[in-house]
């Protein structure tokens, strides 16, 4: 197979601006689309922003047999159609349910797109160069995440559902999908079908339960940074807003400048994330001032800078072409399932070992857990250990 043009890798990465939206580029706005469905059950507009995760990781457990049946061009294509359709759809909706419904749909449509959005450049690219293109990847993340975010806070300021009106840059990368990307056939290389979830998830635990307590742990910082930071300190809000902003540009410098990091710190970069976010997490509990904040964002987001690219480059060079197919659709669902227990799951051990009045108490779970994934990482570190790279 000969190399991919630069507009087919470009055309890859734009699927990655696109699949942290799913819930990040609607938080601004869950304020305004509370008040505006007062009347509801709380826990039913929450489900705006968790709903999607669930069914994101429903969809990836059928990738393999989806991608039996239809091609890459066919996959993305019904993918961000449903993207755009089930996601500015919500526009024009003024009834919860029929919101939550679109909002499922959306759900769907990334659990198209994601395994994609990563599994292509193994299936494209030789492993020397994945660990630079899978930190593309997680750059282009975080992008979509700053511009999806800052995008929605404006358009929520002029009514509740214009926030919605963000799922419109799926256009974008849909005209790019049908212009530039090659119709592959995935599925047909895989022959284990049946058997896909139990020996994958043997195969590659180790990626697959790292992606978890990573997400979990960094879920911690957009769930509670704005409220606890605020009792904390008494920042005020658009302050608090341009720090969640900044640890997501941390993350995108980092995810372009990762290649050359693995390059440099091939053995040892995996301990660097549980490390960051003990660290980063210890600065928020104890911080009595700006500074400690500020220290604290920072190995929070070279955390997740570093944490989700290593991840997905040492499982797509152990998956070879098939990672799009296999270890990807796992990685994709394992990412979104810690999205979706984390506030579950750190809030309710929060209050049981430190109590409901201890505000600081998420961000020492955080630490507890991120104890506990340094452990899963030295553990499994021999797993964890790139393979070494055969030039081709």
């Amino acid at each position: 197979m000969s190399k991919p043009s630069k507009m087919v890798t470009a055309t890859i990465l734009s699927m990655s601006l696109l699949t942290v939206m799913a819930a990040a580029a609607i938080a601004p706005a869950m304020g305004i689309i509370k008040e505006h469905f007062a009347s509801s059950p709380d826990i039913l507009v929450q489900m705006i922003i968790s709903l999607p995760a669930l069914f994101i990781i429903i969809t990836n457990m059928f990738f393999l047999q989806i991608s039996k049946v239809w091609r890459t061009r066919t996959i993305a294509t019904i993918g961000l159609l449903l993207y755009v359709v089930a996601g500015t759809g919500c526009f024009f909706i003024d009834n919860l349910n029929v919101l939550l419904v679109m909002r499922a749909l959306l759900g769907v449509s990334v659990g198209l797109i994601m395994p994609l959005s990563t599994g292509l450049l193994s299936y494209f690219y030789p492993p020397e160069e994945q660990a630079r293109l899978m930190g593309l990847s997680a750059a282009m993340n975080q992008m979509g995440g700053v511009v999806g975010t800052l995008l929605a806070g404006v358009l929520a300021s002029i009514e509740w559902n214009y926030a919605f009106l963000v799922y419109v840059f799926g256009l974008v990368a849909l005209f790019m999908i049908l212009r530039f990307l090659p119709n592959e056939k995935l599925g047909s290389s895989n022959k284990r079908g049946k058997e896909f979830v139990p020996r994958q998830l043997l195969k590659f635990h180790p990626s697959v339960i790292g992606m978890l307590l990573l997400t979990m742990v960094f879920f911690v910082f957009p769930t509670n940074f704005a409220i606890i930071t605020g009792k904390q300190l008494g920042i005020d809000t658009g302050i608090i807003t341009l720090l969640m902003v900044a640890l997501d540009l941390l993350a995108f410098f980092v995810g372009l400048v990762f290649g050359k990091m693995m390059g440099k710190f091939r053995t040892t970069i995996k301990f660097f994330p549980p490390f960051a976010l003990i660290i980063g997490y210890s600065f928020y509990a104890g911080a009595s001032n700006m500074a400690m904040i500020l220290v604290g964002s920072a190995f929070i987001g070279l955390a997740n800078g570093v944490g989700v690219p290593y991840l997905m480059t040492i499982a797509s060079i152990k998956g070879g072409k098939n990672s799009a197919t296999t270890v990807m659709p796992l990685l994709s669902a394992a990412l979104y399932l810690g999205q979706f227990i984390s506030p579950i799951i750190i809030l309710p051990l929060a209050e049981t070992f430190f109590g409901a009045y201890d505000i600081v108490g998420p961000y020492k779970i955080a630490v507890c857990i991120s104890v506990i994934f340094l452990i899963q990482v030295w553990a499994t570190r021999h797993f964890q250990s790139l393979p070494p790279v055969e030039k081709q």
